[in-house]
């Protein structure tokens, strides 16, 4: 079985300016190597334009792969502090690319490592770091007149609605970790006195999001 790690939730961006220069730092997901390089073409392809694009990446549930560049950086400035960002936070299975437009005053070897370390930290901070974890999937039925009191009662569940459909009853998607699985079904037998039986036809590994990520 696959052990909980922390990887990145989604594909974001966040961006700043050091003295005149622009920095752009993006996270995405890669579950693998070459998923990685296909993020990296593709940051390169739409900061063409821009001065460097540095980058880490991490992949592996126990880290095994690391790679990271300068691109035309003092060596040791920027992909360096990118990826020490990364593995400070625990992150794998996931990219970080840092753009830098040059606005013509130079920041010293010092003040690199502080604008990509930055980088890093805006790009996981815009990308969300959560924890993956096995996650059972449900499908539950449910009729039009208890659609009130089901969403209040999983307003405070453990688990995330993917989805809501109306057709002659009220059918629901749903994910929780299956360690928090039992708690949820027996509370929801005891909220519908049996009358709900979701359906569990699905388990995976799901992010969730840290509770405390700074």
């Amino acid at each position: 079985m696959l052990k909980p790690y922390k990887t990145l939730l989604r594909d974001a961006q966040e961006e700043f300016i050091i003295n005149k220069s622009r920095f752009i730092g993006h996270g995405r997901p890669c579950e693998t190597e070459a998923a990685a390089l296909s993020f990296l073409s593709e940051m390169r392809a739409r900061y063409k334009d821009a001065t460097h694009n540095c980058y880490a990446y991490i992949i592996g549930p126990n880290m095994g792969v690391m790679r990271y560049s300068d691109d035309g950086e003092p060596g040791g400035t920027a992909g360096m502090p990118i990826i020490e960002v990364m593995k400070a936070r625990g992150v794998t299975n996931c990219a970080v690319v840092v753009t830098r437009y040059f606005g013509g005053i130079l920041l010293g070897a010092g003040g690199l490592v502080r604008a990509y370390s930055q980088g890093a930290v805006a790009a996981l901070r815009a990308s969300g770091v959560g924890t993956m974890h096995p996650t059972a999937r449900y499908l539950m039925e449910i009729g039009y007149p208890m659609i009130n009191r089901m969403d209040f009662f999983l307003k405070d569940e453990p688990v995330t609605v993917e989805d809501k459909t109306f057709t002659d009853v009220v059918t629901y998607t749903l994910v929780v970790r299956c360690a928090d699985e039992a708690g949820f079904l027996s509370r929801l037998a005891n909220m519908s006195d049996g009358a709900v039986e979701p359906l569990r036809y699905e388990e995976i590994y799901l992010a969730w999001p840290e509770e405390d990520a700074p």
